[in-house]
């Protein structure tokens, strides 16, 4: 059986052709589950002996919601998602002026073990496929009855450790057929492989892609990010300049402020003078507290400092706003939780 969401419209097509079928009839069926139909009873102009061949053939891998939350101030919803085989995954839709964003997981659970990450906690148990990505963005919008306009693949996993599904899923929902979500409306972020950054600039995409650099130097780095030990700053930064070469997008490097760690004015200081003439742009994040972790995260001040060393030095630097934090927003935490709470490890 396959996920028919991991088929593409032309796969489709030549799936209805070998198959004794009008090729028209793939387009019908993908506009269905576009339209939110998850099942081959519920596409009414599709014939009885077509769906039959369907449901022999195909499964639709939609997850199935285990736990939803709404913050206080609607502004965001977090769900727990269920795919067929048991695995639990997370998904957060944040809601601003300018659209819906859509938070998505790569991975069920995550093998980079960057220290302040509670999705890393328990290691990865497998990469989601394509169309299982996609799944996630479909059920979002189901739930919330609205459109998502914005796609960050930020939550569980390291979409690079899962490049091809990774990639596919950006064609997929760019793709004028499905969601058509524009590819500048999509950023990818990772926590610094360097030779897949250097092939993901190759194809050429307008997406954003979002370097989580969280230190001014090896040092610091190599204490909370693993990849550190693999990849120098040297090396990242050198991955970073080839891609923005080759794509004239400009970086985005997060930059997660733990107490009394990485959030000094000389580190502040350091940081600016990495950075100098770089296209980029660094995001500060004020880190969400984790239950089997110590870190802490900076005081409102203490990032404004820094935020304001970083601007006067000529680096863009905004601070994230914080939503969600009364329902774990933060990606793995309330996996982990579920995980904790339920007999059955996934």
């Amino acid at each position: 059986m396959i996920n028919l969401l991991d088929l593409s419209l032309e796969d489709l097509k030549k799936w209805m052709k070998e198959n004794g079928e009008k090729e028209f009839r793939a387009k019908q069926v993908l506009d269905w589950i576009y339209k939110g139909a998850y099942n081959f009873e519920a596409m009414k102009n599709i014939p009885k002996d077509i769906k039959n061949k369907l449901q022999e053939n195909f499964y639709i891998s939609v997850p199935s919601v285990v736990e939803k939350y709404v913050s206080k101030d609607k502004s965001t919803v977090k769900f727990l998602f269920e795919y067929r085989d048991g695995n639990i995954i997370e998904s957060v839709v944040m809601k601003y002026k300018h659209g819906n964003t859509i938070c998505v997981s790569t991975q069920v659970g995550c093998k980079m073990g960057c220290t302040f990450c509670a999705s890393t906690i328990g290691g990865v148990v497998r990469s989601l496929s394509h169309g299982e990505i996609l799944g996630e963005v479909l059920m979002a919008q189901k739930e919330i009855g609205e459109k998502i306009s914005n796609i960050v693949m930020m939550g569980s996993g390291e979409p690079l450790d899962n490049y091809d599904n990774s990639l596919k899923f950006i064609k997929s929902v760019n793709n004028e057929n499905g969601l058509n979500i524009g590819q500048r409306h999509i950023t990818l972020s990772t926590c610094g492989i360097v030779p897949k950054i250097k092939e993901l600039a190759e194809e050429n995409l307008q997406i954003t892609l979002a370097i989580s650099l969280h230190a001014p130097n090896d040092n610091i780095r190599r204490k909370t990010m693993p990849i550190a030990s693999v990849y120098s700053i040297e090396e990242l930064l050198e991955a970073c300049k080839y891609y923005i070469s080759k794509t004239n997008r400009r970086i985005t490097f997060e930059y997660a402020l733990v107490d009394n760690l990485n959030d000094k004015e000389v580190h502040a200081e350091e940081l600016s003078n990495l950075l100098k003439g770089l296209l980029c742009h660094v995001n500060l994040i004020p880190i969400n507290k984790i239950d089997e972790k110590e870190f802490k995260s900076s005081s409102t001040n203490k990032i404004k400092n820094f935020s304001n060393i970083l601007l006067k030095n000529g680096i863009q630097t905004t601070i994230r706003r914080e939503m969600g934090s009364d329902i774990n927003a933060a990606c793995g935490q309330l996996r982990r939780r579920y995980v904790k709470n339920n007999i059955k490890e996934v």
